[in-house]
């Protein structure tokens, strides 16, 4: 049980839902350990094929860091809430299951770094985004001077960073800040066309064979932070490993057979 989640699984999707609608969905540390427990239910369920992380309402994927939990903490305390946000969201960029933030709504400061620990990001066209924190006298804390950076060059992160300006969905689409923008059809909600979106990529990738999909999580996570040398002596050790799944079998004598694949992750 969460007090401050909707954790549910639609079609092998499950939605971790940030339920603080009253606080734009505001991430304090228990926010922030829920999101670490449920993404490690979620990876751990053979019945989860991807997860995909949301907002509550229509207005904020997450707005940020709760202010009022900062706004108590002295030097030791803010170096701890960053630790702590730190090894959640690199819980989310090595999980091995696809993650896929739906970004319904503001997503700035904590919630834009949350968002960028996911391994794709979508967006309704309303969407803003930023890194404000100097406006209160803080840098961010939760990896945005890092994913950021690697996210659009040192340049485009500095001026956010420095300026704590915020950008619309087209311009976080322009520098490859988010990779799509969900346009609702006639009679669609933003939100009902961000679920959708969402939904159809992640039951996509949870249709390939699981074990696959972590190696190739696991070797562009892990590979871009090395040298390409490094990096690709771990995609050979990956792409060796796959030879020994099941999953692998199955997959080359379902292309043979020109059938659908049965995988089991293993």
């Amino acid at each position: 049980m969460y007090e401050n989640l909707i954790v549910e699984t639609t079609n092998r999707v499950l939605w971790i839902t940030v339920n603080r609608p009253d606080k734009l969905n505001a991430l304090s540390s228990k926010v922030i350990a829920e999101i670490g427990a449920a993404l490690d239910e979620g990876e751990k369920d053979s019945r989860v094929g991807a997860i995909a992380l949301i907002g509550a309402g229509e207005k904020a994927f997450v707005a940020g860091a709760d202010i009022s939990e900062l706004n108590t903490l002295d030097a030791a305390g803010g170096k701890r809430f960053s630790e702590a946000g730190q090894r959640v969201f690199d819980r989310i960029e090595t999980c091995g299951k696809v993650v896929i933030a739906a970004i319904n709504g503001f997503c700035l400061g904590g919630g834009c770094e949350l968002a960028m620990s996911a391994h794709i990001r979508i967006a309704v066209p309303t969407a803003k985004f930023g890194q404000p924190e100097v406006n209160l006298g803080l840098i961010p804390g939760a990896g945005g001077t890092q994913r950021l950076t690697r996210l659009v060059g040192r340049g485009r992160a500095l001026e956010l960073i420095l300026s704590g300006a915020t950008i619309d969905a087209a311009e976080a689409w322009r520098i490859g800040l988010i990779n799509h923008i969900a346009t609702p059809t006639e009679g669609q909600t933003p939100v009902a066309a961000l679920r959708a979106a969402v939904e159809s990529l992640a039951t996509m990738v949870a249709s390939k064979g699981p074990v696959a999909v972590r190696y190739a999580i696991e070797a562009v996570v892990s590979g871009s932070e090395q040298s390409q040398a490094d990096g690709l002596r771990l995609e050979a050790t990956l792409f060796g490993l796959c030879f020994a799944t099941e999953d692998m079998k199955e997959g080359t004598s379902a292309f043979k057979d020109k059938r659908k694949p049965a995988f089991k992750g293993r």
